[in-house]
């Protein structure tokens, strides 16, 4: 029997735990990896395996480089290839710590031979716009993964948010339309499926479920759940978790230059902007603006350029009220056609899109997502950064003699 692989991350630590829960009873022969990275400070990483009816075995894993993440890194595929050779388990839920990104975790367990067949956050509709506005350092919420670790709340609940193809979602009571509304425009191409309710009624495939079966790593949600809960048809989450997933791929959806970025969206009070541009920022009037642009939305996030870094992709990502600025390399357009040839074709797909006959892929990409957006004046402020019409017709060599205020947010 080959062993399945499912993460579930979240710092909805009762939302993640309810999904664990869930994940163990309703697939025969599963158990729970978790790491307790709060243990840490005391030198060492407690690890627990469980089932559906309580503890099975119980180690520790030493620091590694004083990183308890690196900890679970080094100790977690030693332990999945264990319960893989037993031939006893078929499903093996990684249940990340609290501030764990999943998408490291999946990068590492595929690395080490395994499949990963799902990667799941679980989250609580009524704490994401607290979380996603939390601007906190982890080290402050005790959430740290290392010492040097200067994640915030919000960066990282935005990351776990936006890697994760399924969404198991708790049925909380202090969530309300906007709240619902809000998590389904951040992330509006995963799965969501309630965790409370995550049985089909009369064997049903859920529309969103419906032809996902066959994952890109060859594992077939049917055969791996196969007789799940008594032969009863696999409940929605345990479906969603075992339907596959394609590292790669998910890779490339969080990657600056190919992210798969929301669409226009405004329902229920929360409302998601994509401004498109190919003029380049003046970066002193957008570096003046920097403030305001990333308190207008809950969260933001693309792609961009300045006028004095033609040939450089520049990644914009805010959520919490916090910038991060960094770049990406080089833009297509700034390539020798010879090293098109080692491009991935979704970066070059990706290119095409935003293809401009004079500039190539430079462009500004940028989306907004928040209740009570004010799309007018957020696109008035933006417009403003722009080089007006005299600086843009000035030309490159000109462009590269602004002043170049990015240079120490972006350490060069």
């Amino acid at each position: 029997m080959s062993l399945s692989v499912v993460i579930v991350a979240g710092l909805h630590a009762d939302a993640r735990r309810t999904a664990v829960a869930r994940l163990l009873a309703d697939v025969p022969g599963s158990v729970v990896l978790h790491h307790d990275l709060e243990t840490a400070p005391a030198g060492t990483v407690v690890r627990t395996v469980r089932d559906a009816t309580g503890l099975l075995a119980a180690g520790e894993a030493p620091l590694v480089n004083d990183c308890a993440c690196c900890a679970l890194r080094e100790d977690l595929v030693p332990e999945l290839r264990r319960l893989a050779q037993d031939g006893r388990t078929r499903l093996a839920v990684v249940e990340l710590w609290d501030s764990v990104e999943p998408k490291a975790m999946a990068e590492v367990v595929t690395a080490g031979g395994l499949t990963v067949t799902g990667v799941v956050t679980a989250v609580d509709p009524a704490l994401v716009l607290p979380y996603l506005g939390n601007g906190d350092d982890l080290a402050e919420r005790g959430l740290a993964a290392a010492a040097t670790d200067q994640r915030t709340v919000a960066d990282t609940f935005a990351r776990q948010l936006e890697y994760a193809t399924v969404l198991a979602v708790a049925d909380s009571p202090e969530a309300d339309d906007e709240d619902r509304e809000l998590l389904s425009q951040l992330h509006p191409t995963a799965r969501q499926v309630p965790i409370a309710d995550s049985r089909p009624r009369d064997g049903a495939e859920g529309p969103s479920d419906a032809g996902r079966a066959d994952g890109a790593n060859g594992v077939n949600a049917a055969n791996a759940a196969d007789g799940a809960a008594g032969g009863r048809p696999p409940a929605a989450l345990a479906r969603a978790a075992l339907a596959g997933f394609d590292v790669e791929a998910a890779a490339a959806a969080q990657h600056p230059a190919c992210a798969l970025l929301p669409a226009e969206a405004d329902a229920h009070g929360v409302a998601t902007f994509v401004w498109r541009r190919h003029r380049p920022f003046h970066p002193e009037r957008l570096y003046a603006a920097l403030e305001d642009v990333t308190c207008a939305a809950a969260r933001s996030r693309g792609r961009f350029w300045l006028a004095d870094r033609p040939d450089t992709l520049l990644h914009w990502d805010a959520a919490g009220g916090a910038l991060c600025v960094e770049s990406a390399g080089p833009w297509l357009a700034a390539l020798p056609d010879a090293a098109w040839d080692m491009i991935p074709p979704v970066r070059r797909a990706a290119a095409a899109l935003d293809w401009h006959p004079e500039h190539g892929d430079r462009c500004q990409h940028l989306v907004f997502t928040s209740p009570g957006l004010d799309r007018d004046g957020l696109a008035r402020l933006l417009e403003s950064c722009l080089l007006t019409d005299a600086e843009y017709a000035a030309g490159r060599d000109a462009w590269k003699r602004l002043p170049p205020a990015f240079d120490t947010l972006l350490e060069v």
